[in-house]
């Protein structure tokens, strides 16, 4: 069996890859004005989306990197077994996605003393937690050494060189040569690879390309099935790591090498809005059945769940651009709604200036075409210089200027993949999300995903629960699969260890249901009970009745085979435990009355892989 295998090597900090993550700051985008019932948190690193269409899959990777690196710093190397189809992708795809599939947590209030019944959101001040919106030859330099160049063109802003044949010191030899950091401890992994057949592609920024001009790349192979090779990673992984993939395809997609779990919803906080997730998935994740090497689905269903109308606009035209004077950009910029410049500051992704003035630029990209083609002349303010070429026109460099130059970049690194996003996103119903933590230890096996057209859809983009108080201190929290769990105060209880972490543990199949290892709803239901019982709830006698309720609370729940599962970032469970007066308080009752959720998400960490099987 033959694997086409793509490996982003952009966590190896510590070996080929120059650049960290960039910090992000939390709630960022439009989802902050929702108000405080939404607080979305992005994860900085690096995100992937897979399409997979069967006769291809299409790897897009979005790079985030460190804002203060030089630009020469910037490289990495990918192994892969074929030579793909290299593009630019687009980073309001990656937005857009990432937004549209937050999982949320939260919870309403509901007063029910003396036969009261207003209706409030949980958490009303809420929080985020930061833990989560072209081509050409070039000189690839000497390959010596029995190295093989497959291919050399440039792709958006960077230098692309498939390298092939040759030993390890080959690699090594045409990677220093070529101005590409080589550390030893990559040496063991770029030696499997290379005695498994493997070819690399090096990525470099362009020589006279910054940072600023980074943007997602697309790898096109002709395959049916993903991959995230794992193992490439080990060598620089912290423990825990986040992973995160997104897939594109015609059903739900799943692990076909990695376990699949459900997680205990009785082991999130509830009160702090799944702040503990992350922790709740890494001990859910390393259960003996799942043993480290699982995923969860945060998201498995229509894929018109991610908003359109900002991906693309049919105004956006490169031709215009194409025979232009320089004063004339900005003109045509806002003609086509990318840029406007204005006084007294503005909204969206703007640079300020002197008096208040600011210019906003509704591409991420823009910016670093307009610096790359139109530098601001040294001493002068870039809101004034852009908001008036026509002031500066004797300081606009020339010799930078390119109409032509201007007007492909434009082309490749705004429509185009503008467009790109737009149709893959209309001939693809199905979206999926997946997540989940890795240590380096456990970091032995790569997983590998396919389609089933048979399981169910997860949408865990609105988890409410209701929080119901009495006429006392003591509440009693209903969550969203029906189990209802009593609390001396307001905060949600902490259940001891012995309460399993994960609810259930199976394998995924290519059609039907999955094969359960193990399922832990009727353990988990019974600590619930003992848990409701020692308050006396649903009530003294119901508890002490063995012919009565016994699972402590009314009509029970079963576990969901197809999946189910959130994002959170890592931070302790708030709950506690007070015993009360055996004479208990006022009669409570719950109501699941709909209310706004508290965001939390976690980002992606990239990596990503593709395999050909062959006769």
């Amino acid at each position: 069996m033959m694997k086409t295998t793509l490996a982003s090597l952009a966590a190896l900090t510590s070996a080929l890859v120059l650049f960290t993550p960039q910090e992000a700051d939390a709630c960022g985008g439009t989802f902050c004005d929702a108000g405080p019932q939404q607080m979305p948190v992005d994860q900085t690193g690096e995100n992937i989306l897979f399409v997979m269409a069967g006769e291809y899959t299409e790897a897009h990777i979005q790079i985030q990197y460190d804002p203060t690196a030089q630009a020469e710093q910037f490289s990495w190397i990918v192994p892969l077994t074929d030579v793909p189809e290299f593009g630019v992708g687009s980073e309001l795809l990656f937005d857009a996605v990432l937004n549209a599939t937050v999982p949320r947590y939260g919870f309403n209030t509901v007063n029910n003393c003396n036969g009261t019944d207003p209706t409030g959101f949980g958490g009303s001040t809420g929080g985020g937690f930061d833990s989560s919106a072209g081509g050409s030859d070039t000189d690839g330099g000497d390959p010596g050494g029995g190295v093989d160049i497959l291919l050399e063109e440039v792709v958006g802003a960077f230098e692309i060189t498939v390298l092939s044949g040759g030993s390890l010191e080959d690699i090594n030899n045409w990677l220093v040569e070529n101005e590409y950091q080589v550390d030893p401890n990559a040496d063991p992994i770029l030696e499997e690879y290379l005695s498994e057949g493997y070819i690399f592609a090096a990525f470099k920024l362009t020589n006279d390309a910054e940072t600023s001009e980074i943007h997602p790349i697309t790898l096109r192979f002709p395959n049916d099935e993903a991959c995230i090779p794992i193992r490439l990673t080990r060598i620089a992984a912290v423990d825990d790591m986040d992973i995160r993939s997104f897939f594109l395809s015609d059903n739900r997609v799943v692990p076909s090498t990695y376990k699949h779990v459900l997680v205990n919803p009785l082991k999130l906080d509830w009160a702090n809005l799944a702040a503990n997730y992350k922790s709740v998935i890494t001990q859910a994740v390393d259960a003996d059945e799942a043993g480290g090497r699982a995923f969860v689905t945060e998201y498995a269903g229509p894929s018109n769940i991610v908003p359109t109308f900002n991906l693309y606009n049919e105004q956006w035209n490169s031709t215009p651009f194409a025979k232009l004077a320089p004063i004339g950009v900005v003109d045509v910029l806002e003609n086509q709604d990318l840029m406007t410049c204005f006084e007294d500051g503005g909204f969206g992704t703007s640079t300020g200036g002197s008096g208040g003035d600011a210019c906003q630029y509704n591409h991420p990209l823009l910016r670093g075409l307009l610096q790359k083609w139109l530098p601001v002349p040294e001493g002068v303010d870039e809101v004034s210089f852009y908001g008036c070429l026509s002031c500066y026109q004797d300081q606009i460099d020339m010799d930078a200027w390119d109409s032509a130059g201007f007007a492909a970049d434009f082309e490749a690194r705004i429509v185009a993949p503008g467009a790109r996003a737009n149709e893959i996103l209309e001939a693809f119903p199905h979206l999926t999300r997946m997540y989940t933590t890795m240590s380096p230890g456990e970091m032995t096996e790569d997983p590998f995903f396919y389609q089933n057209p048979d399981l169910p859809e997860v949408d865990l983009t609105s988890q409410i629960a209701t929080q119901t108080q009495s006429c006392g201190a003591e509440v009693v929290w209903t969550l969203p699969d029906g189990r209802e769990v009593y609390s001396p105060d307001s905060t949600f209880p902490d259940f001891p260890d012995e309460m399993p972490w994960e609810e259930e543990v199976a394998e995924m199949m290519q059609q039907g249901a999955p094969i359960v290892l193990i399922n832990q709803t009727e353990t988990i239901n019974a600590q619930l009970s003992m848990h409701n019982c020692q308050y006396n709830y649903p009530s003294a006698e119901e508890c002490g009745n063995p012919g009565g309720d016994t699972d402590g609370f009314p009509g029970g729940t079963d576990s969901d085979s197809a999946g189910e599962s959130g994002g959170g970032t890592d931070s302790g469970s708030a709950g506690q435990d007070t015993q009360l007066d055996d004479d208990g308080g006022c009669n409570c009752s719950t109501s699941n009355e709909p209310g706004g959720p508290m965001a939390l998400a976690l980002g992606l960490f990239g990596l990503l892989g593709l395999r050909r099987r062959r006769g």
